[in-house]
Order: C-alpha cells, then sequence, then structure tokens
C-alpha cells in the first residue's frame, strides 16, 4: 500500500489531503529519530512524487487555486513547480507554505504522492562536505550516521547531493535521510532564496 492509501491509480489532490495525517507521522518519527526535531529548524517546503504528466497537470491546477506557482525551473531534464499556498500546511510545530510538484522524468516511483519535506539548516556551506560538518556540529548523535552515507542496506540511507536549477545562483548542497517511503532533506537555503537566485544575472 502506498502512503497514498488511495484506490485510484491517478493522484489527485483529494487523495493527498487524505494522506497527509500519515505522512505527517511517519515524519515526525523520522525527524525524532535523527534527534532533529528540538533543533528549531524550519521547514521551506515539503515536495510531491508524481508519475504522470496526467496527474502533474491536475495537481498544478488544484493547487494554483490555492496558491500561486512562484517557480517553474528545469532541474535534471525535468520541470519542477514551486507553489506558495496561500493557506499553509501544518505538519507538528512546522508550518509549511510552499510545495514543490515535479514533473515526472525518467524514474518511475514506487509510489506517488508526498515524499519529503526540506529543512534549512543555517549555514554558509558551498559544498555538501562543509553542510556535514555544520550538521554533525548541530547534532553531534547524527555523527555515525552520516559517515557511512550511500550504504544502501542501511535502515536510514543517507545522500549527499548538489541539486541546481539551470537559472540559480546560489549553492544549496543537500543532505538526505530517507527510510522508508519518507525522506527528510537538509539544505542551507530556503526555497525562496533560492527563486530569488534565479533573478540575479551572471
Amino acid at each position: 500500500m502506498s502512503i497514498l492509501a488511495t484506490e485510484a491509480t491517478t493522484l489527485n489532490y483529494a487523495a493527498l489531503e487524505r494522506a497527509w495525517p500519515a505522512f505527517e507521522t511517519k515524519i515526525l518519527s523520522l525527524l525524532n529519530t535523527l534527534g532533529l526535531a528540538d533543533k528549531g529548524l524550519y521547514c521551506d517546503h515539503v515536495a510531491l512524487r508524481v508519475n504522470t504528466i496526467v496527474a502533474a497537470d491536475a495537481l498544478k491546477q488544484a493547487f494554483s487555486e490555492r496558491g500561486r506557482i512562484i517557480s517553474d525551473n528545469q532541474i535534471n531534464g525535468r520541470s519542477i513547480l514551486i507553489i506558495e499556498l496561500d493557506n499553509p500546511l501544518r505538519l507538528g510545530s512546522f508550518t509549511i507554505d510552499c510545495v514543490e510538484l515535479p514533473y515526472p522524468g525518467d524514474t518511475h516511483y514506487p509510489q506517488e504522492g508526498w515524499e519529503h519535506i526540506e529543512l534549512v539548516l543555517p549555514s554558509t556551506a558551498q559544498d555538501c562536505d562543509t553542510l556535514n560538518q555544520d550538521l554533525g556540529q548541530l547534532c553531534p548523535p547524527l555523527l555515525p550516521l552520516l559517515q557511512v552515507q550511500g550504504q544502501s542496506s542501511a535502515p536510514i540511507k543517507v545522500k549527499f547531493s548538489s541539486p541546481k536549477g539551470e537559472k540559480e545562483r546560489l549553492a544549496n548542497p543537500t543532505i538526505a535521510f530517507k527510510q522508508a517511503d519518507v525522506c527528510i532533506k537538509l539544505h542551507p537555503h530556503g526555497i525562496k532564496a533560492v527563486i530569488a537566485s534565479e533573478q540575479t544575472e551572471r
């Protein structure tokens, strides 16, 4: 059963609403496991995974009726929308005002729907190694986990990456912690700062 627990194969907004409580429970559990629940970090957005253009188009329309698209960028060859919501989502103590809606690419996801949140770790890091050090200082119990990043057999998988849109000028290295079908990512800059960097001339 996917995190959507939906009877339909086509993802829609109603299914996302039904799935939110279960997603929230899993994310908060992972946050506690990582020891990050009490660090006062800011959640800048929540991200979806979608397998079909039909579903992505429908969700684009649904979210556009509940907010506005503030970015439509190309990352790794596919369009990724950022929608700023009129009424932010609540996840535990977090207030989340942006949703990331990626159009499907080459990857087919085993489940569609809510997939991860992204947290802002205040840092001047320009690369993943420096961000890794900063995160280790913030939360020393994470150090053993951070040292085994990339091991696919670990219960919590850790991945370092530096995704970048074609217009972005702001380095935003990312550390991701994935457990089962949910994920928590950390980076030094919030999504709105990244979008603002797209407006800066080279």
